[in-house]
């Protein structure tokens, strides 16, 4: 294979409809055939990309191509969401009767599509904690037909052994499906761990300028066409211009994540120990719980951490005020620094029995790095804590 930047300039070849470097955007809802047999042709086509947008664009095959490179899979699929990605992944795969086995922790749409929308028709769903790979396996039963994974988890930074987690679950018969969002391909392949599907929220590193909306599903070939094949009934659809959008930031990925690891472990490390911050969660701190299983399936840590203040929420409240390069906003991996205090946030995407379930503190505060120069990352920081209550 390729080099990551390789594959993320090279991986839609062929693609790019005539000479054209950049790729033009396709802004068609719709697509002619000059007979009856064409017409035939495209409309029956699995995953097409000249028959109707809703069925495929050629700026949606594009990107798919590019993610599919980047995570050594057979094909992709694009979506209007992270999301839309899971939602149609679920509805796909799923039927009532069946079980699902999903992480205590995790983001809360994942919690809420689980416990809360699958239940509603006939399938039951179990929370496991994420750092004991024999829960897993005493979850499992025999109408268990997925495992839904996220490592690092957002937001508490903790991880999932995958290869242990796919062992098990492949034993009795159910797929693994995985968001890698925080990860990003360039730092963590969850199929080469023997995952199923792997997806994103492309809203986040993949497009990486907080202008886009998008998810995105890969795997292998007869997996992602049922999973298509829902999409198309769902109607969760990538426009053209967000699909050429996510494509460009695909482009800078591997140069971006550099940069993202960089600044987020040595923000780390320079606030652990400080007086107001009680603890700092990120995977490439030897204090993690999990470090020695991020050094073994990462080959990366990744550009978000999590800081818990000693005064809890005013803790929290206080430094926000006091950044002044991070941006106080919702969502992760963008060029600019951004951070959120989780328990606000999620509030209003789970009911209050699931957040207090979900181990997530009054006092932590969510830190996605930028790619802003490091020492200045790092002073306002640093700055922001001269104000924070001990």
């Amino acid at each position: 294979m390729t080099g990551f930047g390789t594959a993320a300039v090279h991986g839609d070849d062929g693609l790019v409809p005539g000479g054209a470097v950049a790729p033009p955007i396709v802004q068609s809802a719709t697509f002619s055939a000059e007979s009856d047999e064409r017409f035939t042709e495209i409309a029956t086509e699995a995953r097409g990309s000249a028959f109707y947008t809703r069925y495929g664009n050629p700026n949606h095959a594009q990107v798919a191509a590019v993610v599919a490179a980047l995570e050594g899979a057979e094909t992709g699929l694009v979506t209007a969401s992270g999301m839309g990605a899971i939602s149609t992944v679920a509805l796909a795969l799923l039927a009532a009767g069946d079980h699902v086995v999903v992480q205590r922790s995790t983001y809360g749409g994942t919690t809420s599509l689980a416990t809360g929308l699958l239940p509603r028709f006939g399938v039951d769903c179990t929370q496991v904690d994420q750092t004991d790979a024999d829960a897993f396996a005493r979850a499992l039963r025999p109408e268990t037909r997925l495992v839904l994974v996220e490592t690092p988890s957002n937001p508490l930074l903790e991880l999932t052994d995958l290869a242990a987690v796919v062992e098990v679950a492949h034993a009795a018969g159910a797929l693994v499906v995985v968001d890698n969002t925080f990860a990003t391909p360039v730092n963590q392949r969850p199929l080469a761990a023997g995952a199923d599907l792997v997806w994103h929220s492309g809203t986040k590193f993949l497009g990486g300028h907080s202008d886009v909306s998008a998810g995105v599903v890969a795997g292998g070939a007869e997996l992602i066409e049922r999973v298509w094949r829902t999409s198309i009934v769902t109607g969760a659809t990538l426009g053209p211009v967000d699909a050429w959008l996510l494509l460009r930031g695909l482009r800078t990925l591997s140069l971006r994540v550099e940069r993202h690891n960089a600044n987020a472990l040595a923000l780390a490390e320079a606030l652990q120990g400080h007086p107001a911050v009680a603890r700092v969660r990120h995977p490439g701190l030897p204090s993690h719980p999990q470090h020695e299983l991020a050094r073994r399936q990462m080959t990366g840590f990744g550009g978000v951490l999590g800081v818990e203040l000693t005064a809890g929420r005013d803790g929290a409240a206080a430094l926000l005020a006091g950044l002044r390069l991070a941006k106080r906003a919702a969502s992760l991996g963008s060029v600019s620094t951004l951070v959120v205090h989780p328990r606000s946030m999620w509030a209003g995407i789970v009911d209050a029995e699931q957040l207090a379930a979900t181990g997530i503190g009054a006092g932590l505060v969510r830190v996605s790095t930028g790619i802003e120069d490091t020492a200045d990352l790092v002073a306002d920081f640093l700055t922001a804590l001269e104000r924070v209550p001990t």
